[in-house]
């Protein structure tokens, strides 16, 4: 999902979903294509010259924190429910402490970067997931949050992005990355993110916050514009993929960019 400009707005509109990862899997010397949907439990995974083996089949505890996983992402925002107002309203609270705000609906909102009064409407894209993932950021990396939301370190144009629909449009292209919802695993970036998923519950959340920085990283880097945008997510799926494959990540937190976070 990428932002463009129309009418003076931002827009949602999805990206590619196909993977950019150049790694090469084999079943001990048989093509990739061979163990896809075979049923196999393990293949061996080539990194960088080595053979490693990633299991296919889930362990109990992967199928069960998969299945919340797929269920939050299946929420969708819902302005009626008072689970999704409290979040909305933790939010702005978490990234305005000094600042009340006056109602759900509010231009203050438009200082987040929300397209509108509202920013109910602008959930359609990634649903409740979306939300909960800027709550996550905020209290978990508070200084970085802050930093990208309040645009410190910027000037003029590089930070013409809109941060609160850039974060919705970051949800999106991690749902579309990793894949979850395939009935059987097509790349293998979806497989070591299962391998961390087992470790930490949050694995989610945590490569959301990672991928954000990412994205505001190469955004200044290149002195990027709103026209930009999906150039600039694209680029940040790339480095993420490429990170996850790395022979020493193991966990989110073994990823370089994570070192961005504070």
């Amino acid at each position: 999902m990428g932002l463009v400009r129309n009418n003076a707005t931002f827009v949602p509109i999805c990206a590619s979903s196909t993977s950019h990862a150049s790694d090469h899997a084999t079943t001990c010397g048989s093509p990739a294509s061979a163990w896809i949907g075979k049923g196999l439990t393990c293949v061996c995974f080539k990194r960088k010259g080595n053979c490693q083996r990633i299991c296919i089949s889930l362990t109990p505890l992967q199928e069960e924190r998969l299945r919340r996983l797929k269920r939050r992402m299946k929420v969708y925002f819902d302005a009626s429910k008072l689970e999704h107002q409290e979040a909305l309203r933790a939010l702005w609270s978490a990234s305005f402490p000094d600042q009340e705000l006056q109602s759900l609906i509010s231009d203050q909102w438009k200082e987040m970067g929300w397209q509108g009064r509202d920013p109910s409407t602008d959930f359609r894209g990634a649903g409740f997931i979306s939300l909960e993932n800027l709550l996550f950021f905020a209290k978990t990396f508070s200084t970085s949050f802050q930093r990208l939301l309040k645009k410190q370190g910027g000037k003029g144009a590089v930070w013409e992005y809109p941060f609160a629909v850039a974060g919705v449009n970051i949800t999106f292209m991690i749902m579309q990355m990793l894949d979850l919802d395939a009935t059987k695993p097509r790349t293998f970036v979806r497989a070591v993110f299962l391998q961390m998923l087992s470790e930490n519950e949050w694995a989610f959340d945590l490569l959301y916050c990672v991928a954000f920085v990412v994205m505001d990283k190469l955004w200044l880097e290149r002195n990027a514009t709103y026209m930009e945008f999906n150039d600039v997510l694209k680029s940040t799926r790339v480095q993420l993929e490429k990170e996850l494959l790395m022979d020493d990540v193991l966990r989110i937190e073994d990823m370089p960019s994570y070192s961005l976070l504070c």
